[in-house]
């Protein structure tokens, strides 16, 4: 365990933390601790600051109920910033965002899993007239599943034939299962959660049965 002593904090007795989405990678926000509210967060395992402006502690979520629970607490090579990682419960930006980085100078926009199965389930709340994805849902849970056959079994015709024909079946695949989730209720989190539990890299988690 790092002690703030051993923290450099700057002429003012703070420390820069930037605070990134556990989950998905993603810097929600940057903000300063004192000792008081690093000592606060490492005990309630909750996100809490030093306002500057204020000149007051704040706990994230407090107010908002947006708490961010902490996951792990890093420190740079300079010991002058810390990294947090959080599983948040609610937008991380007083203007209801998700992260408070939204407005783009330069350069393309990420696109990630968590993305497209946001976009997916928007569909699903506000369906969108000549929308697939809409037409899915419409059709229900026995057109989605068939969709998803069809798929797995491009996927293995792809794969024989090439890559790029196979990454471009995954593709599909990967969205049809996306819908499928949105459908359920599942979210990216319960999978990762389930992989996570599974240790699926070293351990079979189904064994075929011997012919």
């Amino acid at each position: 365990m790092i002690s703030w002593e051993n923290l450099k904090q700057n002429d003012d007795g703070l420390i820069p933390a930037i605070i990134r989405d556990y989950s998905t990678g993603e810097v929600l926000m940057l903000a300063y601790m004192n000792r008081e509210s690093y000592e606060i967060s490492l005990e309630k395992k909750l996100t809490c600051f030093y306002s500057r402006s204020r000149k007051s502690l704040w706990l994230k979520g407090e107010t908002s109920g947006n708490y961010q629970k902490i996951v792990s607490i890093t420190a740079d090579c300079d010991m002058d910033t810390l990294l947090i990682d959080v599983i948040p419960e609610g937008p991380a930006c007083h203007t209801g965002k998700y992260s408070c980085f939204f407005n783009k100078i330069e350069g393309e926009s990420r696109f990630s899993l968590e993305d497209l199965y946001k976009l997916i389930q928007d569909r699903k709340e506000n369906p969108k007239e000549g929308s697939y994805t809409t037409y899915l849902f419409e059709k229900g849970l026995d057109k989605i599943l068939k969709k998803i056959g069809e798929e797995s079994s491009e996927v293995i015709i792809g794969a024989k034939n090439s890559r790029d024909e196979a990454v471009y079946e995954i593709s599909d695949l990967c969205y049809h299962v996306m819908v499928l989730m949105t459908e359920l209720g599942i979210t990216p989190d319960d999978i990762r959660n389930e992989l996570r539990n599974r240790h699926v890299v070293d351990n079979k988690t189904k064994q075929e049965k011997m012919k």
